[in-house]
């Protein structure tokens, strides 16, 4: 069970920071909630929490950890697959992980590919989504805005 303020992550959606938990009634069902509310888009999520455990919710990675992700983000190397749907499904599956480390090689995968060939529409919304899920942990585990942690991507991918 996790507590007002603790920082946690919602697979497919980004990391927040847990405002409140409330009951609330819906569809005549009476259950406690986390309201999170996640720093990029000021968006705000309500997460059952009976559900924590099937969701694959989780604490934000520590400050020494996002470093390794920094270092995912600093190789160069590109997958050489070429198909784009048996591509775009396991981006997909790392995505729906809510491991960093792979949302962090998704983002990077899609940025070198952008660089030399583009990407198509499906892609492009996927790296963003991606790139928002990855900003939202850094910016809460090095405790930095969500601008400085995207120009540090930026760097490391040298766009």
């Amino acid at each position: 069970m996790y507590n007002i303020g603790d920082k946690i992550v919602y697979p497919m959606h980004g990391a927040g920071v847990i405002e409140s938990i409330e009951e609330k009634e819906i569809l005549g069902n009476k259950q406690s909630y986390y309201v999170v509310k996640i720093p990029i888009g000021e968006m705000k999520v309500m997460i059952p929490t009976q559900n924590v455990d099937g969701i694959g919710i989780r604490e934000v990675i520590s400050e020494e950890d996002a470093e390794k992700v920094f270092l995912i983000l600093r190789n160069k190397a590109i997958p050489s697959n070429s198909n784009w749907n048996k591509r775009y499904r396991e981006n997909m599956g790392k995505i729906k992980s809510g491991n960093i480390y792979e949302v962090a090689d998704v983002v990077r995968c899609l940025m070198l590919r952008d660089r030399e060939k583009g990407l198509s529409t499906g892609e492009r919304k996927m790296l963003n989504s991606a790139k928002q899920i990855l900003i939202s942990e850094l910016v809460l585990a090095k405790n930095m805005n969500a601008m400085e942690i995207e120009g540090i991507i930026n760097k490391f991918i040298k766009i």
